[in-house]
């Protein structure tokens, strides 16, 4: 679906829940459309990429606002969800959080990142809900299937499988990068739990070293394995993110 349709739902929707979003704001079209509900301090979030890649993207969202509720609870700084849990609406899944002021330009830097990822590990290890054991790795089947399962992208793939670490797991961001910091001017606050799931922390730290030019210090078991796993990750979404946009575009 274009983008202009998906605003068309996005006001119906909010229409229907009472929200006065007659004045939509795009704020973001990567791999999930991020739209804010003008004049309601309500944003919008429309899956988009991920629903090709995620059979259940609507059990991501909701996982991502149990999981935000649930570190809200505790006193965590996280945006937090709004109003209904995600939904399904003219075959879009939306999901709707409260509107942070906050300053794009600015990130954490490594050392502050690194306080704040090892505090949120600590916060995450008391959530008791479910969530998946091989979150990165699912994704990754997902996306090859979509791509046609290019040959040297599927021996990537098995050959990260079949070296997977055997380190202690507990609940992750799954995607904790300075990007889903924002800085309010109350504080840092963490974003998007979409991509949460059960592993190792190493994989957390692999997508917050991402963004840095130098490694954060944070003990991580095997990096370098995470590392590989996560650039591997990247490439296979990033294709998938072309593939689609190739689709959308194409449509009369």
């Amino acid at each position: 679906m274009e983008t202009a349709a998906v605003l068309r739902e996005v006001r119906v929707l909010a229409s229907r829940l009472g929200l006065p979003g007659d004045d939509p704001e795009v704020l973001k079209d990567g791999y999930n459309l991020l739209v804010r509900l003008r004049p309601a301090p309500v944003v919008a979030r429309v899956a988009t990429v991920t629903a090709l890649v995620r059979a259940d993207v609507l059990g991501n969202f909701r996982r991502a606002d149990e999981l935000s509720r649930f570190l809200a609870g505790r006193g965590v700084p996280v945006v937090e969800p709004y109003g209904p849990e995600p939904v399904r609406h003219a075959g879009l899944v939306v999901a709707f959080a409260r509107h942070v002021e906050h300053d794009p330009d600015r990130r954490p830097d490594r050392v502050s990142f690194a306080a704040m990822l090892a505090e949120l590990h600590a916060e995450l290890r008391h959530f008791p809900g479910q969530l998946p054991e091989m979150g990165p790795l699912s994704d990754l089947d997902a996306a090859l299937s979509l791509l046609g399962r290019p040959a040297e992208l599927i021996a990537a793939r098995d050959a990260v499988a079949a070296r997977w670490p055997d380190e202690p797991t507990q609940p992750l961001h799954g995607d904790s990068h300075a990007r889903n910091v924002l800085i309010t001017p109350n504080g840092p606050v963490w974003n998007d739990f979409e991509d949460a799931w059960h592993g190792p922390v190493g994989w957390d730290v692999a997508c917050a070293n991402s963004l840095f030019d130098k490694p954060i210090t944070y003990p991580a078991g095997d990096l370098a394995f995470w590392l590989e796993l996560r650039a591997l990750y990247g490439k296979c979404w990033t294709r998938v993110r072309d593939l689609y946009r190739t689709r959308t575009s194409s449509r009369p």
